[in-house]
């Protein structure tokens, strides 16, 4: 669906009408504070998520002496109990 400038022009008016000239730029500010603290905590929560992945892979890569796992013998003992 495309606006064309009418559409838009008109859409403005509304807002104009509906808030007021004084509201207006209060609205924005607030807007674009909100825009960056969502990208603050967006940052923040994927620093965090991520950060324990990457403290982790090094440990892993260097214990060596742990056992591999056969995935193929856990699925043959974990069938359940024994039947007599």
């Amino acid at each position: 669906m495309h606006l064309g400038p009418m559409e838009i022009a008109l859409i403005l008016i509304v807002i104009l009408l509906i808030f007021g000239a004084k509201r207006i730029p209060e609205i924005a500010r607030s807007l674009g504070r909100a825009s960056q603290e969502y990208k603050k905590a967006k940052e923040d929560f994927l620093a965090e998520v991520n950060k324990p992945a990457e403290d982790a892979k090094p440990a892993v890569e260097s214990d060596k002496s742990a056992p591999a796992v056969n995935p193929a013998k856990e699925d043959k003992d974990s069938d359940g109990p024994a039947q007599s």
